[in-house]
């Protein structure tokens, strides 16, 4: 349970900060509310990105095996972006104020949680060392 809830804190930090390098291209709209009604978002968001990177990315990677293969891996990163885009839907769908503007803005936008998420990683304890 404890490594769950790291591992939302930490999409939810890198979402985060990608929605801050990103200002136009990833938002979290407030709609009129306060820091809290934005943190709780953003920890929506990350809860459903953590169900979407943990159900659904598996299978696509799996069906995409040949293409990761012929393209050395560098496809894993629009699957990545994908399934940022996916998450902005499921969240448009759940009325979770959450919004990517286009596939550019989700590619830059994956490559920006995937950085913070490693570092985020790296410096947080692992129960499992």
């Amino acid at each position: 349970m404890k490594k769950f809830v790291i591992k939302i804190g930490v999409n939810a930090v890198a979402l985060w900060v990608a929605s801050l390098i990103l200002k136009s291209g990833i938002t979290f709209d407030r709609a009129g509310g306060s820091n809290v009604q934005l943190v709780e978002t953003v920890l929506i968001v990350a809860l459903i990105f953590g169900l979407v990177n943990t159900f659904i990315r598996p299978i696509v990677k799996l069906f995409s095996l040949g293409l990761i293969v012929l393209t050395v891996g560098l496809i894993t990163f629009v699957i990545n972006a994908l399934m940022l885009m996916l998450t902005s839907a499921i969240c448009g769908h759940l009325a979770v104020h959450f919004h990517v503007k286009n596939f550019v803005a989700a590619l830059i936008g994956s490559l920006i949680i995937t950085a913070v998420s490693m570092v985020l990683h790296t410096v947080l304890p692992d129960d499992a060392k």
